[in-house]
């Protein structure tokens, strides 16, 4: 299979393409050091799997697998991260990505995981699915929908106008929505929310 790691520290971008290309069916054709060389080459080499860290300059790697699923490029993406906030998953299962993977796994388990990407299943490190498990979103529709409209800006009585509630009603969403994400304020609680993304 043709593989492009795009990683934006060079040391760990090199080291990954050798060891991945020490294994016989894995052919590493281009490193990227940022999302947007990622995307091009991509769309230049036609690669079967882009192995991506999430955090990278000019676009994240989420922003380029959300961009291939929009341009519905055959391309799989399997992401690397060291970050296990649930909202990035859920994002990540959005965008259509295809592996979510510790950046520190063995070499042995991310050849594995592209191997079954490849013969089309997905790869998620169990350390990161038990973290994303008891990480659901908390907020029930009706409160995502009322935080959605108050990081617009809109007050209480706007946003119960907009849907046809009391102010009383809105006001109530509120509360219990910074109460569940524990947040100091309405303002820290879309901060929250959308720092988990679920708000999206």
């Amino acid at each position: 299979m043709k593989v492009i790691v795009a990683e934006d520290q060079g040391m760990l971008r090199g080291a990954l393409s050798a060891l991945l290309d020490l294994e016989d069916d894995i052919e590493v054709i281009g490193q990227a050091e940022n999302g947007e060389q990622a995307l091009q080459m991509i769309c230049t080499n036609g690669p079967d799997i882009c192995v991506m860290d999430i955090e990278m300059p000019l676009m994240s790697g989420l922003d380029v697998a959300e961009k291939l699923k929009e341009l519905g490029h055959p391309c799989k993406v399997v992401i690397l991260t060291t970050f296990s906030r649930a909202g990035y998953f859920q994002r990540a299962i959005r965008a259509g990505v295809k592996g979510f993977l510790l950046k520190d796994s063995p070499i042995d388990e991310l050849g594995e995981a592209l191997r079954s990407v490849a013969r089309g299943g997905r790869a998620v490190s169990p350390e990161l699915a038990m973290t994303f498990w008891e990480a659901e979103n908390p907020l029930s529709e009706r409160e995502r929908e009322v935080l959605k409209l108050a990081r617009e800006g809109l007050s209480a009585g706007d946003i119960a106008k907009k849907l046809y509630l009391s102010a009383g009603t809105v006001r109530n969403y509120l509360s219990e929505a910074i109460q569940k994400l524990e947040a100091k304020n309405r303002i820290d609680a879309i901060v929250i929310a959308e720092k988990n993304g679920w708000l999206d």
